[in-house]
């Protein structure tokens, strides 16, 4: 998987490319632990990512949680395989997906 980071000021945004799963999904938590600190907006484009696993879904839960504290988060870009796992395991709830 590919992460391709832009920050400006308190805004960060992750481009990510391939697949988020068990072996990558560490790469993407690592990231976040290092970066998310006194972001406000948190946006992650999901327009070349391929495949979602459970350790995927559990690293974006994460930044979540984190983005509810201090700020908000939207995934852009989300194609309809990924939007199924969405669908499914109920992450459409919690998550804000703007497809534009």
């Amino acid at each position: 998987m590919n992460i391709n980071m832009t920050k400006e000021g308190s805004a960060l945004n992750l481009q990510l490319e391939g697949r988020l799963d068990t072996a990558t999904a560490p790469e993407l938590e690592e990231v976040l632990k290092r970066e998310i600190g006194g972001i406000r907006e948190l946006d992650l484009d999901f327009k070349g990512l391929e495949y979602l696993s459970s350790a995927g879904l559990r690293v974006i839960l994460g930044a979540q949680k984190v983005m509810n504290r201090q700020g908000r988060m939207v995934i852009r870009h989300v194609n309809e395989v990924i939007m199924e796992v969405f669908e499914i395991t109920g992450f459409l709830e919690i998550l804000t997906i703007e497809n534009d």
